[in-house]
């Protein structure tokens, strides 16, 4: 049985390990260090992974690789003394994913935009890169296909069709709604061990109350 393109892309960004990859990671990561924060593509570097999470090569999907920090918090150490177990430097990491942290971060800079899922495409002793993909709300294409028009609304303006952002899903990435978001949330996790993670965790906190 013959394999298809995506197939073989798929077993080369697996296989991490051998000389061509490494090659290849080295000198894109030598670009990428130069460059900003986030940075709108013009294709997929994974084109399987974004096909896999939703990505349509048409109008109104847009592709952004963000670069985030590694590690925990960046905590200053206390003036005055302390035992080393209450200095409270090291050891403090976020309960957010550094996936979910740059997905937040492209989806304040494209305020028109939602995000609609992410994947990651390299790292080093530093930052960590994703790829965001980005769909328009207000496009047609998306608001007529019925993969993505759960993000749109239609109004009626006269006699013409204008397409608005669902207030539903607005600001998604912000309230915990992507993928990443909701395995930081624990709601990938069901059944016995679980029972306080839903609706979540603060709501649940506050149901005696």
């Amino acid at each position: 049985m013959t394999k298809s393109m995506y197939k073989y892309i798929g077993e080369f960004w697996r296989n991490r390990e051998t000389p061509e990859f490494k090659e290849l990671m080295r000198s894109r990561l030598i670009q990428w260090r130069r460059e900003g924060a986030t940075e709108r593509v013009e294709k997929p570097t994974r084109l399987d992974r974004a096909r896999t999470l939703g990505y349509k090569a048409k109008q109104g999907y847009v592709i952004v690789r963000a670069k985030v920090r590694r590690g925990g918090r960046r905590k200053k150490r206390p003036v005055r003394g302390r035992k080393s177990r209450n200095m409270g430097v090291n050891k403090v990491t976020p309960k957010k994913s550094i996936k979910l942290i740059a997905e937040e971060r492209v989806a304040r800079k494209y305020s028109n935009l939602e995000v609609l899922n992410s994947y990651w495409v390299g790292q080093d002793g530093r930052h960590k890169f994703f790829e965001v993909i980005l769909i328009d709300p207000q496009h047609p294409v998306i608001a007529k296909d019925p993969r993505t028009s759960w993000v749109s609304i239609k109004e009626y303006r006269g006699d013409d069709i204008v397409y608005l952002k669902n207030p539903v899903h607005r600001g998604r990435v912000h309230r915990g709604l992507t993928s990443a978001g909701k395995k930081s949330r624990g709601l990938r996790t069901k059944g016995k061990g679980a029972e306080k993670v839903r609706p979540s965790l603060r709501r649940h906190g506050r149901r005696g109350n």
